[in-house]
């Protein structure tokens, strides 16, 4: 493999976001279950949550359940699933693939900081990758595609080493690298909780992949294909980037 700096992702690129999911609901229910004595609250919204939806699940489980009128009770059990220490697992392939680079490497990702550094953690990331940037720990509106994470990571990389980022939102977190001259690799992963279309040119990844197994490959030749171009990043001006 060519060198570079890679950069991921999160959520449905590290691991599955649905085993998240699974694991919040599993833990709200239980709370559910011990303090109302209300039993079936995580196989609903798990079953919910399968069928597509995305919102309003504890709401619409709690109505199933004939607790829709207790007052707080749809919030305290999304604070819950939050909050809560998650069950969840690296993916088979980039728990090998992580292993593979020895700790090098970083990740930016979206969401609620403390939900995403209890990711991290249950994930063993902070052990595995040399930086993280939560960008809700930024502040207000700093999230993808803004460009304040990626110029933190450009002024923490090495100097003269292209920059790639991989990730599987084409909605949200290719355009803005893509844009600073870093290569972007989309893995649309089998299983993923959602599926997302890029709405122009702008936002689609360099490459496609649907395995970490096949980023090395992935990334020759990506490296090999495009041409060489010198990008102006701060602190270190002129390292490499990508265009087609």
């Amino acid at each position: 493999m060519s060198k570079a700096v890679l950069i991921f992702d999160l959520d449905d690129t590290l691991y599955l976001e649905r085993d998240f999911a699974r694991s919040g609901f599993v833990a709200a229910g239980a709370w559910l279950e011990q303090e109302v004595g209300a039993c079936g609250l995580a196989e609903l919204c798990q079953k919910m949550f399968e069928d597509g939806q995305r919102s309003r699940i504890f709401d619409d489980a709690l109505e199933t359940l004939g607790l829709a009128a207790e007052p707080g009770l749809a919030g305290l059990l999304i604070e819950l699933y939050r909050t809560h220490e998650p069950t969840i697992a690296l993916a088979p392939d980039a728990q090998r693939y992580l292993a593979s680079r020895n700790g090098s490497g970083g990740l930016i990702t979206d969401g609620l900081h403390r939900t995403q550094c209890a990711k991290v953690r249950a994930l063993g990331l902070d052990d595995k990758l040399e930086f993280i940037v939560y960008t809700d720990a930024l502040g207000p509106g700093f999230g993808k595609p803004h460009s304040r994470a990626f110029e933190l990571v450009e002024e923490w990389a090495t100097p003269d080493l292209p920059l790639v980022y991989i990730a599987d939102n084409p909605k949200k977190d290719f355009v803005t690298p893509r844009a600073r001259g870093w290569g972007t690799v989309q893995v649309d992963r089998p299983g993923r909780a959602n599926h997302f279309a890029a709405p122009d040119a702008a936002h689609e990844a360099h490459a496609r992949i649907s395995s970490l197994d096949d980023l090395d490959a992935c990334l020759d030749r990506l490296l090999w294909n495009c041409r060489p171009v010198r990008v102006d990043r701060r602190p270190h001006a002129g390292a490499p980037g990508f265009a087609l």
